[in-house]
């Protein structure tokens, strides 16, 4: 059993790498979907077979209302 669960591992590992790199080369989202396929390894596959994103990269997240009190209150 701890063998499957180590391989099962090493692969969830190996696919949120490779997403990640096949995610930004498509213009996609790459937190997202190394985090999808780190927990789903197939859904690698779903990335392998969308077309390359042609808008532009998708722009960082605006901080949110909590990061903002938190930068005041630790001056």
């Amino acid at each position: 059993m701890v063998k499957v669960i180590a391989i099962w591992g090493v692969i969830a590992i190996g696919s949120a790498f490779i997403a990640g790199l096949l995610a930004s080369a498509k213009r996609r989202d790459h937190s997202f979907w190394a985090a999808w396929s780190f927990l789903f390894p197939p859904f690698i596959l779903i990335l392998l077979l969308m077309p390359a994103n042609k808008n532009p990269r998708p722009r960082p997240r605006r901080r949110g209302l909590v990061d903002e009190i938190e930068d005041r209150e630790a001056y």
